[in-house]
């Protein structure tokens, strides 16, 4: 795939640039076909004709369709992000966060933080006869099981309870969080230790726990086909009949191809989809009996560097400034995602410390040449580039083969490897071998509104003792002040401190390159209402319920 993303002063110029980055992001289906192309095209819609026959067979069984699927289901062994997209059909956690983006109890009834001295406790009163999809009732001992699993070297959320030393047990329902430092991501995180059920995990382990997790969420497993589909169905002893599914089953299909994901929708194969096509989105809201949203992602996505590697060129800043300066981020969301992006300087608006006064390293290709000939590369350089091809966000493949041809440009020039998740994801990993060793566009959760303390605890902060489980990047003073970060409880400081630290990481280009945070598009048939929660980026699945009218509607405005 070949483009030149060169800016040009000309109009004509900049029109011809903007028809070679649609035809970039271009999707399969707008391409002209060969014959090869029309009889897979053919057998498709066979397929999905046959399947929509039985998708919809009556209301109480919803066919939906994720354009990506978790990598596991156990929320104490989980490293992706995309796996919340399963987890969160079964799993909860002492608090969640609603469609208002506020924290709310949940599991937990209720809760107070007690200072003592330098260090904090925070007791915990559990809901009293919630039940496991087993049968079991919740207890604290499952609290205590779950924290123990996720303190182990083999978890990847220990980053999470960092700071919490014990899960003292009171009684079957009451617990204390004790906490060697003051730590607001635990509180932020929705304390995020799962209710994990002790007994029947000790009695399928850890391979019979994967094969049929059970937890305490709306949803029960029912069976499982990787990379194909995930059945779940409603767990009518569910302890809060508020926010109960309407659907009895839940019918989830893997489609990570736009084009057929696109048509088992259109076909009736599915009755929602996850992933709109961003260049589809104005022509499914123009859609028959179609309802569509768009939603701001979580997920704040970056480029990370490899700025340790004795060789490496980006431990030079003025070479990291250079991919900055390279690559036309704003022409990127535009013509690649076709809006479908917020542009991110360091942080999202509505972020904590977001700081509306700092811009953008401005795109300049001339500043990239120089900054490279100051650092020793008069001829450029030539890197590996580890480019993600499964639709974790919309068009992502198609993003990082955009940054290729822009970096090119400036003498950047990657050899790309065109990964799958799973490969892709541990590329980025530290302590994985062989590791990333040039560049890779990325992304952390920062949440909803958005707050980085983990993010850059994880892609800043030097590797060692759990910080850094994905940097790249070391630098004393930049840890000492993510660590400071970590232990701020006062929001309007904290907020200051962040303000700091991002400037001072975007001056440095340290911890990777920021570029955008995504918006995504859900559409879902009029039949259907749909009230999107914000856990499993917006995929939670919740209220969800079979429509008795066509006004029916979402109760959460999009846009």
């Amino acid at each position: 795939m070949k483009a030149n993303p060169k800016r040009s002063e000309s109009a004509a110029s900049h029109v011809l640039r903007a028809n070679s980055f649609r035809s970039l992001a271009r999707p399969h289906w707008q391409a002209p076909r060969t014959g090869l192309q029309i009889a897979a095209i053919n057998l498709i819609a066979v397929v999905l004709c046959c399947w929509a026959g039985t998708a919809r067979a009556n209301d109480e069984t919803l066919t939906i369709a994720f354009a990506a699927e978790a990598t596991q289901v156990d929320p104490t062994r989980t490293t992706a992000g995309v796996d919340d997209y399963f987890m969160n059909l079964f799993f909860e956690r002492l608090l969640a966060t609603n469609p208002e983006l506020e924290h709310v109890n949940w599991l937990a009834e209720h809760w107070e933080m007690i200072e003592e001295g330098d260090r904090i406790r925070i007791d915990v009163k559990l809901r009293e006869g919630v039940k496991f999809h087993n049968g079991d009732e919740m207890t604290a001992h499952d609290f205590r099981f779950a924290y123990d699993r996720m303190r182990e070297p083999t978890s990847g959320v220990a980053v999470y309870v960092r700071y919490i030393t014990d899960v003292e047990i009171h009684d079957d329902y009451r617990i204390s969080l004790h906490l060697s430092q003051p730590d607001p991501t635990v509180v932020n995180s929705n304390m995020y230790i799962w209710a994990i059920p002790k007994n029947y995990f000790e009695s399928v382990g850890d391979e019979g726990f994967q094969k049929h997790p059970v937890g305490t969420g709306p949803w029960k497993f029912v069976s499982r086909r990787p990379r194909d589909e995930l059945v779940v169905e409603r767990f009518d002893d569910y302890w809060n009949k508020d926010v109960m599914p309407g659907y009895k089953r839940l019918i989830i299909k893997i489609i990570p191809e736009d084009t057929t994901r696109v048509a088992a929708y259109k076909t009736g194969a599915v009755d929602w989809i996850d992933a709109v096509p961003p260049a589809q989105v104005k022509e499914f809201q123009s859609l028959p009996s179609t309802r569509v949203i768009n939603l701001q992602a979580g997920n704040n996505l970056y480029i990370n560097l490899n700025a340790i590697d004795r060789k490496s060129p980006f431990r030079d800043p003025r070479v990291r400034l250079a991919v900055a300066h390279a690559v036309d981020f704003d022409a990127i969301i535009e013509y690649v995602l076709f809006g479908q992006g917020i542009r991110t300087p360091q942080l999202a608006p509505g972020s904590l410390g977001y700081d509306p006064e700092l811009k953008a390293h401005p795109y300049d290709p001339q500043k990239a040449r120089e900054l490279l000939k100051e650092a020793g590369y008069p001829d450029g350089i030539a890197i590996n580039c580890y480019n993600l091809t499964t639709p974790r966000e919309p068009y992502f493949k198609e993003v990082g083969e955009t940054i290729y041809a822009y970096l090119a440009e400036s003498g950047i020039n990657c050899r790309i490897e065109q990964m799958e998740y799973g490969a892709w994801i541990n590329a980025g990993r530290y302590n994985a071998r062989p590791w990333m060793d040039g560049l890779q566009p990325t992304m952390w959760g920062h949440g909803l509104p958005g707050d980085p303390t983990v993010a850059w605890g994880g892609h800043m902060h030097s590797n060692g003792d759990g910080w850094g489980a994905y940097s790249y990047h070391s630098d004393s003073d930049i840890d000492r002040r993510v660590e400071e970060l970590r232990r701020l409880m006062d929001e309007d400081e904290r907020a200051e401190k962040i303000r700091e630290l991002a400037l001072l990481k975007h001056s440095l280009a340290a911890g990777g390159i920021p570029t955008y945070r995504p918006v995504i598009t859900f559409a879902w048939r009029d039949t259907v209402s749909f009230n999107p929660w914000p856990g499993a980026y917006w995929r939670s699945m919740r209220q969800i319920r079979p429509c008795p009218s066509k006004d029916c509607r979402s109760t959460m405005k999009g846009d």
